[in-house]
């Protein structure tokens, strides 16, 4: 589904990512973990051009997407991503926040976008809130209403960037709850997070990076139980 290839990010003289090669597969769960400043997120906002990569290639579905004349916008509506801000439109309803890119980006008709609103919304748990607007619902609603918007664009990748952080410990729950089925479903997804029994549990493959590289991959069990690396068994140590 997505291929990294010598992947480089810098700001000016500071280096954040550093020749990250690394592959996605289809229907995949990978979890990216990490200390604060690992560069992550921003291999995470590489994925789908939020951030321009300095060097390297990415392919999505066969496709390089980092060419020169490459339709960002086209890219973009087949790679969901959820951030730790909900960036949800606070004068619409989370029914009304869920139809807008579809009407105005993939031009579906009103009753079309909304029927699809109302199943996403049901999927994640919010059927009886469609009329809410966002400061009537929790931070926990408000990310599972941002979800359901990424859902109901049919995306090939779901990506999700530290999406339980801004959360309180007791909406954390239901939010990876919403995460959790969406793997079962099927989903490819890449998810940045500290949550380490989600990445446990839900993880095909786990990724540790430190200082701008990858420095360890494999399934949970290898990474959890038995890391390799001594940076990883560091990092481990001290969220145990």
């Amino acid at each position: 589904m997505i291929s990294i290839r010598g992947l480089g990010k810098s700001f000016g003289d500071t280096v954040v990512l550093r020749s990250i090669d690394l592959e996605i597969a289809r229907g995949e769960v990978v979890v990216i973990l990490g200390p604060s400043g690992s560069g992550k997120s921003t291999m995470l906002r590489c994925m789908n051009l939020l951030e321009r990569p300095s060097s390297g290639k990415i392919f999505f579905k066969g496709k390089d997407i980092t060419a020169p004349g490459i339709d960002v916008n086209a890219v973009r509506q087949h790679m969901g991503m959820v951030f730790q801000q909900f960036n949800l439109f606070p004068h619409l309803s989370a029914k009304r926040n869920v139809m807008i890119a579809q009407r105005k980006v993939l031009k579906r008709s009103r009753e079309e976008a909304e029927r699809i609103a109302l199943e996403e919304l049901d999927k994640v748990g919010l059927a009886d809130r469609v009329n809410y607007m966002p400061a009537q619902l929790s931070g926990g609603q408000q990310q599972r209403v941002a979800i359901a918007r990424a859902l109901a664009m049919n995306p090939d990748v779901m990506l999700f960037d530290e999406a339980t952080s801004a959360l309180d410990p007791e909406l954390v729950r239901d939010v990876l709850g919403v995460m959790r089925d969406l793997a079962h479903r099927g989903m490819t997804m890449v998810v940045v997070t500290h949550e380490m029994g989600f990445a446990r549990e839900v993880a095909d493959r786990v990724v540790f990076m430190d200082g701008g590289v990858i420095v360890e991959q494999g399934t949970p069990e290898q990474v959890f139980d038995h890391p390799t690396s001594e940076r990883t068994q560091d990092f481990l140590g001290h969220i145990a």
